[in-house]
C-alpha cells in the first residue's frame, strides 16, 4: 500500500507541474506571433477617422481593456488567476464575446464528430484486427495491407483525398461546412438536422477509416503475440476447447487497446483538428484556425488549454488505473523506497 501511495503522489506531482507548464506555454506562444491585433481592431473601429489623437486614445483604451498595457509577466499572473476562476478572457476577433462562450458554442460540434468516430473506429478496428490474426488466410492477405495503408495516411491527407474524389469529382457528399450555408442553426428544425447529417457523413467516414487502420494493426500484433504464447500451447495440449482459449487470448490482447482507447478519448477535443479545418467543420479546429489567422491571443490560448487539459487528464487517469491494477508498479516503488 505504501508503494501505491508513493506512486500516486509522484504521478500527481508531475502532472501538476506539467499542467502549470502547459498553462504558461498556452499563454506565451500565441503572443509570439508577429503583429499587433489591437492595431487591426482599432483600424476597423475608427474607419475614416483621421484625428491621430483620437485614434491614439481609442488604441490606448483597447490596450487597457485587454490588459496588454501591462508587462508580459504581470499579464501572465493575471491570466493564471483568471484561468482558475474559469475566465479565459475576451476574444479580440469576436469582441465582445468571451472565449468561454465561443468555445462552448463549438465544442459540441467537435464532440459530436470525434466521439462516435473514435468509438466506431476502435470497435471495428479491433474486431477486424482479431479476425486477421486468428483466421489468417484471405483476411491477413487482403485486410492487413489495407490496414497498413490506412494507418500510414495522416487524417488531413486522407481528408483532402476524400474531398477531391468523393465530393468534387463524384458528388457523393458535401465537401465542407457542418450544414448548408443558406441555413441558420436550429436544432428543432428537421430540415436543419437532415442538412447536418448530410454534411456529417464525409468527415465521419474519413476519421473512422483512419482510426480503423491504427487500431486493427495494434490488435493484430497483440493477438498474434498472445496466440503464440506458452500458455496457449499448454492449454491446447491439455485439450481445452479452442473457443475458450481464444476468449482468453483476445481478452489479454485487448488490455493495451483499452488503454489506447482511454488516451484517444483524452484527445477527443484536439484529435484530427486539421481534418476539421479541411472540411471547414464548425468545431474547435476551425475556431482555432480562425483565431490564429486573426491573432486572437485569448481564443488561441483557450482552445489549446482545453486540448492540453483533456490530454493530461486522460494520461493521468490511465497512469492511476495502471498503478491500481498492476502489482509491478507498487513493487517498483517499494524497491526505490
Amino acid at each position: 500500500m505504501k508503494g501505491l501511495q508513493k506512486y500516486l503522489l509522484k504521478k500527481t506531482g508531475w502532472y501538476v507541474v506539467t499542467l502549470f507548464i502547459a498553462i504558461f506555454l498556452n499563454f506565451l506562444l500565441p503572443r509570439l506571433i508577429p503583429g499587433n491585433p489591437v492595431a487591426a481592431i482599432v483600424s476597423e473601429a475608427t474607419g475614416t477617422l483621421t484625428d491621430a489623437a483620437a485614434i491614439k486614445k481609442i488604441y490606448d483604451a483597447y490596450m487597457t481593456m485587454f490588459g496588454l498595457d501591462k508587462p508580459i509577466w504581470q499579464q501572465f499572473f493575471i491570466y493564471l488567476g483568471n484561468v482558475f476562476k474559469g475566465n479565459l478572457g475576451i476574444s479580440f476577433y469576436q469582441y465582445p464575446r468571451s472565449v468561454t462562450d465561443i468555445i462552448g458554442s463549438v465544442l459540441h460540434w467537435t464532440l459530436m464528430l470525434q466521439l462516435p468516430a473514435i468509438l466506431v473506429g476502435w470497435f471495428v478496428g479491433n474486431t477486424l484486427g482479431a479476425l486477421t490474426a486468428y483466421r489468417k488466410g484471405v483476411f491477413d492477405r487482403v485486410f492487413f495491407p489495407f490496414f497498413l495503408f490506412l494507418s500510414a495516411i495522416p487524417a488531413f491527407g486522407f481528408a483532402y483525398v476524400n474531398v477531391y474524389f468523393l465530393s468534387n469529382q463524384l458528388k457523393l457528399f458535401p465537401g465542407s461546412l457542418g450544414y448548408s450555408f443558406d441555413m441558420l442553426p436550429n436544432w428543432g428544425n428537421p430540415a436543419f438536422l437532415l442538412s447536418v447529417l448530410n454534411h456529417y457523413r464525409l468527415p465521419f467516414l474519413t476519421m473512422v477509416l483512419v482510426a480503423i487502420g491504427g487500431q486493427s494493426l495494434g490488435m493484430r500484433e497483440m493477438s498474434i503475440y498472445e496466440l503464440n504464447a506458452d500458455y496457449v500451447k499448454y492449454s491446447r495440449l491439455l485439450g481445452i476447447k479452442d473457443s475458450k482459449i481464444v476468449w482468453y487470448v483476445f481478452r489479454n490482447a485487448m488490455l493495451p487497446q483499452i488503454n489506447g482507447l482511454a488516451l484517444s478519448l483524452g484527445t477527443i477535443i484536439g484529435g484530427n483538428l486539421i481534418a476539421e479545418i479541411v472540411f471547414s467543420y464548425p468545431g474547435i479546429g476551425m475556431t482555432m484556425f480562425t483565431a490564429i489567422r486573426n491573432q486572437d491571443f485569448p481564443l488561441i490560448s483557450g482552445c489549446t488549454l482545453m486540448i492540453s487539459i483533456t490530454v493530461l487528464a486522460a494520461n493521468f487517469i490511465v497512469d492511476i488505473i495502471c498503478g491500481l491494477i498492476d502489482p509491478r508498479v507498487r513493487m517498483t516503488q517499494q524497491e526505490e523506497g
